[in-house]
């Protein structure tokens, strides 16, 4: 490593070029790093959507969705298989564990689901879940001087914004439909044999375009085409119907039987504070910068200003900007007060430049190194960064103060040799320092999931800068100090400081069994704090902006969801706390994705100075004071937006199961009531689905086959008489039309499906001559985990003690009197933050293992790693203390600052003793000579990195900012640790290594005396 510092000396010009080449290279680099919140993660899951237009869910789930589910548990690697399967929609869900090939696994599904004998009618979709997939805007939209805005965004803006490189998906929700409606007459198509499916299909074979062979003519093959269209209305109008089931029937025309007109629907409304509008939702693509993407949309959005006017209900790119900002704030604090720190202890403003001119290169290199590994600039990078500023400056301190005091010392002029000689004195010492903070990182390959996955940004940051930062202080560093200490003021005398640490040493080297007996009680005592900290994932960030959902009865129609939504936001815009309100009713399901009529949700953004916590139980109380008086059989919930981040795993599960699906519902309903109860619970779901009344019409199987009547005739029967029929799309008066088919009264009642008459070549049959019809209570929806019928009742936890929760929730429903033939399961997310925690415990062993090999392989003595990992047990006396005054709990960003640890804090141990080894081996002093000499010598470098990284991480550590908590508990950490580690590796180190070295001190004492 020497040669790295006498090249430069000789070739100083060179290495200039190659730092400000550096330095271009790596502003253009942090230019064009992506910018987003989170790391792009892409969860080992996949999502496969199935669809079986009109079947139950009953029918659903035996036909596909439990032939599918036991095929997927054969798929190699698969964790865990879920389902829900609904009216006419099935969703089942594979989870993996990290580092499994999803293209592979994607493949073979799809192979799985085309081996499968399914229906026809079933259509299947496979997607998969990640941080970069998700929505990025909900832009309400508002039409300006009556502008015809539907068609605006249809045939304008949507085609642009869909141009745009990184935009994945843009839908609008609130459109209307124009539908061309043929309302036949009930009467009129009975008396001619006629059913909507046989109005529909008979329209269908008038759009007919097929090949009919070639003739020759004149030696050349022309082909033959046989079609016929109907291109207007008028046509369609004049269509001639016969009857398939009675031949009897006299022929008629469509017009004659049928009314036709052009009508508008809106399956679903959607409106921005009480204000009708239409709502776009945009998703990018997962690779995709989200600013960057967020302004190019915004741009589009300019062009159309004098058609319509817009307001941004979510925008996940201003949140990002204000985290970034936020962490580049800090980092920039940190650095500055880094700087403090260093001319505080080197009095020397051209001292304190040097030292610090590894801040930026090391922090502009590594961003070279992210945007060739396609990383994001996001709050993981940027906290990375923002923690490495106060230990980058800490190997060009040790060189610059080194030589500065070599210089003082000499008496002579700065040359070549005494920077050698000076950087070489040192080199040992920082190479090992920051190989060992570097090599902590390694292990965090053995934590597995999405923690592994998340901080693995943040950990390649810290290990550029610090490898970036090694090389600054052996090249550039010795290059300035060269032009810069021309002159330099005499040595200065003995500090106070230093003549009392001396004294200090030989006091404690006088006295071992009190300081080791004092260091231990002081740990031992700190380790009762830990009792009273928090246990937690992540610490929940308080949010502004809340997502509510009501759902009524499943069968209330749009109608009437409208009308109770609207009393619900005639409250939100009376209330002083609430800014913005995006409502959308009969749109898209949070949770499950389906669109529901009965079902309205809403976005809203809370005023900043609002307390989410307080004000939610207020807000969900008051809505159901709202809801309840006009729907008792409602369901609703209010809940802070989740950011997309990784999972805070603050919530707890009651998983219950039964084949009883009546016993099911009734515990579900108990451990829902006990889990409400619970003060330290919030957002209590329970996603067993109510019963509704529904009509069976079982067929007589012998009845039916004398009357010759089939299955399917009945379903197509009954189905045109309670919904319209869809005859699909086509092109009349030069316009592509939907074309929809319906009797003017639809069938709404028991009584009147008595009375269906089904038409057959046998003539008319009587419904009820051949199948029983039943009113019954069934279930809307089937909910299974790895093939066994659940319910789940889950909530989020509001204390910081997670698994004290969980546990108690647990015992508490172990109590309740459930019925007999459910058993249930409970957990969540404190299972997997006490794996994740044993999997960090592990890899800090694997850590302190790594670092005693890269310590051994430096000093080549067992004993010498064993004196400077000594100081990492007094680690957790300041940690703990930190972050029991700060009031934060234990979490994984703690765990993550305790791992940085064991790499910083040996630093200033591995420092000592160098010195103290060197003056062994090089000047033959004894071990306490050598020890006070040493510990006097090093005690300003150490103090001096130990300052800088401390200040440095204060800004982080005091923040009270959105999106720095990850950071924060981190920073509290390292300060804490640092802090007490350092304070006692002054004292109790040189204590530790006469101890260690017992006899060759006993000898020496021997030969003094």
């Amino acid at each position: 490593m020497n040669f790295f510092t006498r090249f430069s000396l000789r070739n100083a010009v060179a290495v200039f070029i190659i730092s400000f080449l550096l330095i271009l290279g790596g502003l253009y680099s942090f230019q064009k790093l992506k910018l987003d919140l989170l790391p792009n993660i892409e969860f080992p899951q996949l999502t496969v959507e199935i669809v079986y237009p009109g079947a139950s869910p009953n029918d659903l789930d035996d036909k596909v969705t439990s032939d599918l589910e036991e095929k997927f548990k054969g798929v190699e690697g698969v964790k865990q298989v879920s389902s829900s399967t609904y009216e006419t929609i099935s969703v089942i869900n594979l989870e993996f564990p990290f580092n499994t090939d999803m293209d592979e696994v994607e493949s073979k599904v799809d192979s799985l689901i085309s081996d499968s004998d399914l229906p026809d009618e079933v259509t299947t979709d496979i997607s998969r879940t990640s941080f970069g997939a998700l929505p990025i805007f909900n832009i309400s939209l508002f039409a300006k001087d009556n502008a015809d805005l539907q068609s605006l965004l249809e045939d304008d803006v949507i085609p642009e914004l869909k141009k745009i490189e990184g935009i994945n998906s843009v839908s609008v929700g609130g459109l209307k439909e124009e539908l061309l409606q043929i309302t036949i007459d009930k009467d009129k198509a009975a008396e001619n044999g006629l059913s909507l499916t046989d109005i529909k299909d008979q329209i269908n074979e008038k759009d007919l375009s097929f090949p009919a062979g070639n003739l020759d003519w004149d030696n050349i093959q022309v082909p033959v085409r046989v079609q016929e269209k109907v291109d207007t209305i008028k046509q369609l109008k004049e269509i001639v119907l016969t009857s398939k089931v009675n031949p009897q029937a006299p022929p008629t025309s469509l017009g004659d039987i049928a009314k036709i007109e052009e009508v508008t629907d809106r399956p679903e409304i959607t409106r921005y504070n009480m204000e009708d509008s239409f709502s776009m939702a945009i998703t990018k693509k997962q690779d995709a910068n989200t600013v960057e993407v967020a302004d190019q949309v915004l741009e589009v959005m300019k062009e159309y200003k004098d058609d319509f006017s817009y307001a941004i209900g979510f925008d996940s790119a201003d949140g990002i900007k204000k985290s970034v900002e936020t962490l580049v704030k800090e980092g920039l604090l940190g650095a500055v007060f880094a700087s403090l720190a260093v001319l505080l202890f080197l009095r020397n403003i051209r001292a304190t430049i040097i030292a610090i001119i590894s801040i930026p290169l090391s922090l502009l290199v590594s961003s070279i190194f992210l945007a060739q590994l396609d990383i994001s600039l996001n709050i993981m990078t940027l906290g990375g960064m923002a923690v490495a500023v106060g230990r980058v400056v800490d190997d060009s301190i040790v060189v610059i103060e080194n030589i500065f005091r070599r210089v003082r010392k000499s008496g002579r002029e700065i040359n070549d040799e005494i920077i050698e000689d000076s950087t070489k004195e040192i080199l040992k010492a920082i190479t090992s320092s920051t190989l060992t903070t570097v090599v902590v990182f390694l292990p965090l390959g053995f934590v597995g999931g999405v923690t592994g996955e998340f901080f693995l940004p943040f950990a390649l940051t810290i290990v550029f800068s610090l490898l970036t930062s090694l090389l600054v202080a052996i090249t550039i560093v010795p290059i300035l100090s060269k032009f810069s200490f021309k002159k330099v003021p005499p040595e200065e005398k003995e500090g106070r400081l230093q003549r009392w640490y001396a004294q200090a040493i030989e006091w404690s080297l006088n006295h071992k069994i009190v300081i080791i007996a004092l260091s231990l009680v002081t740990l031992l005592g700190s380790f009762a704090l830990a009792g009273r900290l928090g246990f937690t994932f992540i610490p929940n960030e308080e949010q502004k902006q809340l997502v509510a959902s009501v759902q009524l009865p499943s069968s209330t129609s749009l109608e009437r969801t409208n009308d109770v939504s609207m009393k619900l936001e005639e409250f939100f815009d009376g209330e002083k706390e609430i800014k913005e309100v995006t409502a959308g009713i009969g749109s898209r399901d949070f949770q499950t994705g389906l669109k529901r009529k009965n079902q309205a949700n809403y976005f809203l953004t809370l005023d900043e100075e609002t307390n989410v916590n307080a004000y939610l139980e207020d807000l969900q109380k008051n809505m159901e004071d709202i809801v309840y008086k006009d729907e008792p059989d409602a369901k609703l919930g209010v809940q802070e937006q989740q950011t997309g981040g990784p999972p805070s795993n603050n919530n707890v599960d009651i998983d219950l199961f039964s084949n009883n699906l009546d016993s099911l519902q009734t515990a579900a309903k108990e451990v829902e009531a006990y889990m409400k109860d619970q003060d330290q619970l919030k957002y209590v779901n329970n996603n067993f689905s109510e019963k509704q009344k529904q009509i069976i019409i079982d067929i007589d199987p012998e009845k039916a086959a004398k009357a010759g009547v089939s299955g399917f005739q009945v379903l197509g029967t009954v189905t045109d008489q309670t919904e319209p029929v869809s005859v699909g799309t086509l092109p009349l008066d030069g316009k592509d039309r939907k074309v929809q088919v319906s009797y003017e009264d639809q069938t709404s009642s028991k009584e009147e499906l008595e009375d269906i008459t089904i038409f057959t070549a046998k003539g008319p049959v009587p419904l009820t001559d051949i199948a029983k019809i039943d009113e019954v209570e069934g279930y809307t929806s089937i909910q299974k985990l790895e093939g066994k019928i659940y319910a789940r009742v889950s909530a989020q936890i509001s204390s910081d003690d997670i698994r004290a929760v969980s546990q108690e929730t647990v015992d508490g429903v172990k109590k309740l009197d459930l019925p007999d033939d459910v058993s249930f399961e409970g957990g969540g997310g404190s299972d997997e933050t006490v794996q994740t925690f044993q999997d960090l415990g592990l890899a800090m062993l694997i850590a302190i293992g790594l670092v005693y090999i890269t310590m051994l392989i430096t000093f080549g003595k067992a004993r010498i790693p064993f004196i400077i990992l000594s100081s990492l047990i007094f680690v957790p006396i300041g940690s703990l203390l930190g972050l029991s005054v700060a009031n934060e709990p234990l979490s994984v960003s703690v765990m993550i600052g305790l791992l940085m640890l064991i790499g910083i804090v040996t630093t200033n141990a591995i420092v000592l003793v160098d010195r103290i080894g060197q003056n062994r081996d090089q000047k033959g002093m004894t071990i306490r000579a050598s020890l006070i000499e040493g510990g006097k010598t090093r005690l300003r470098p150490i103090l001096m990195t130990a300052f800088a990284t401390i200040t440095a991480l204060l800004p982080l550590a005091f923040t009270t900012s959105s999106g720095t908590l990850i950071s924060k508990g981190l920073a509290i950490t390292v300060i804490g640790g640092l802090t007490s580690s350092t304070l006692l590796t002054l004292i109790l180190l040189p204590v530790l290594y006469e101890v260690f070295f017992y006899k060759t001190v006993k000898k020496e004492m021997k030969k003094q005396a």
